[in-house]
């Protein structure tokens, strides 16, 4: 592949309005926003599943992370390869689907192995969303504002999380007197078992939703040594990834310091506050929330509106500038936030902890669009994510399991080993120092190329 491919715009409709164009964000968000809910309510049922199914820390680390996490990843590669061939708003709207009916799915399960095995399910549907989305809004909206628009749909990752703990710690604490619940057709089941149910089943509504979305004319597409294609073989993709290895190799390991501090988090901090200061899961479900749904919805926004700002100034590299200012103030607050001395301390410390998650996850992904020609964002995107969440849902939540068991001194020390994971995973963020530079070439190729030059 030739390191300039060139641009092809001839015949091109313009840009849908932008008042459909928002709903589709609005739309993908919503699918976000449950995406993240199925995924992260089983963080706030450590302990009664344990008691109910009769399992460890380890499994249960193994539910919070490798169960879901080994097709989600997977699978996101060839759907990202699909995403640029085919209808991404039909796979979106199947894979919302599946993970409804599988998050349902987990509030039957009666053992171990049921409950692994729907876990599956919820990464299997999952895995649609991420490569799709990046592709599909780079062509709802034109390139000075694509950044903008991921951001708002990057807001479903804070929405979902802190519904997941709002809601689901009341729902909760709103069946926490019953051993078990008898319901129709199904029979006796656990309290924790209920909240799988509430979260999975509103879930095919916006799988519904899915198919009120229009796909858009593909636009931006490159020609490649001089043939203008809507499609590139593999093999074109991983020439032009590797020509790029340097950008693309830091940007995809540098972001993956947020992804395990950030699944470790989600996985294990309710539990830190149960065991460190005996709140409730209704207690730690309400604040955290709260915190972290203000905390994120304040980085997504404030990482895009950085990377836009500096990028307008003529600072190339200003999405992944904000990407490694965000990056830093979660390693921070993510050492400290376990240490504090008080529980209202800590909650403190989970704004900051959000906002530094936040602002990368916007910024990310919004980087890639900027380096990346329409023929392979769906798979770079897949790659991406792939890399992003195999090392954050495989390492975050078991490496402080293991370092509670076999480091420190067991259960009790589960928030020393949040702190000690989040303090060793932070020392490879000179990755994000080194990608600016690799970065901001590749910025420059691409516009190149690009249909709109920056301003």
């Amino acid at each position: 592949m030739s390191e300039q491919p060139m641009q092809t715009t001839a015949g091109e409709p313009p840009y849908p309005s932008p008042a459909y164009s928002w709903y589709v964000v609005t739309v993908l968000m919503l699918a976000y926003v449950f995406a993240f809910l199925d995924r992260t309510i089983l963080s706030l049922l450590v302990e009664p599943i344990k008691r109910d199914i009769g399992v460890n820390d380890f499994q249960m680390s193994l539910l919070l992370g490798p169960a879901f996490a080994f097709f989600y990843v997977t699978l996101g590669l060839p759907i990202g390869r699909i995403a640029d061939r085919r209808s991404r708003r039909t796979i979106i709207g199947i894979g919302v689907a599946v993970w409804s009916v599988m998050t349902v799915v987990c509030g039957l399960a009666k053992t171990f192995m049921q409950l692994f095995v729907a876990r599956i399910g919820v990464g299997v549907g999952e895995a649609t969303l991420q490569p799709c989305t990046a592709s599909l809004l780079s062509d709802y909206f034109p390139r000075e504002k694509r950044g903008r628009a991921i951001s708002v749909y990057s807001m479903g990752l804070g929405i979902g999380a802190g519904l997941a703990l709002v809601l689901g710690g009341q729902v909760i604490a709103s069946i926490s007197g019953a051993a078990t619940l008898s319901i129709p057709l199904v029979g006796e089941i656990y309290g924790w078992q209920i909240v799988f149910l509430v979260v999975g089943l509103p879930g095919l509504i916006v799988a519904g939703l899915m198919f009120t979305v229009k796909e858009p004319f593909r636009r931006d597409l490159i020609a490649v040594d001089d043939k203008e294609s809507d499609q590139l073989s593999i093999g074109e993709v991983v020439s032009f990834m590797v020509a790029r290895w340097r950008t693309y190799g830091t940007h995809f390991l540098g972001l993956s310091i947020m992804s395990i501090i950030g699944n470790a988090y989600l996985a294990w901090l309710p539990t830190v506050f149960i065991r460190t200061w005996g709140w409730s899961i209704a207690e730690i479900s309400l604040w955290y929330g709260l915190a972290i749904s203000v905390g994120g919805i304040i980085g997504v926004n404030l990482g895009g509106w950085i990377g836009d700002t500096l990028y307008k100034r003529g600072i190339k590299d200003g999405h992944m500038r904000a990407v490694l200012y965000g990056t830093a103030i979660l390693i921070i607050a993510g050492v400290l936030l376990p240490l504090m001395p008080t529980p209202w301390l800590a909650l403190l410390f989970i704004v900051p902890h959000a906002i530094g998650a936040g602002m990368p996850t916007a910024c990310g992904p919004t980087a890639l669009m900027m380096i990346t020609p329409n023929q392979m964002r769906g798979q770079v995107s897949a790659v991406y994510w792939f890399v992003i969440s195999i090392l954050g849902l495989l390492i975050g939540p078991t490496s402080v399991a293991l370092v509670s068991e076999l480091v420190l001194d067991g259960p009790a020390d589960i928030r020393y080993a949040l702190s000690l994971v989040s303090g060793v995973i932070g020392t490879f963020i000179w990755l994000l120092i080194i990608n600016l530079k690799h970065y901001k070439k590749s910025v420059v190729e691409a516009e190149g190329w690009a249909e709109t030059p920056a301003a």
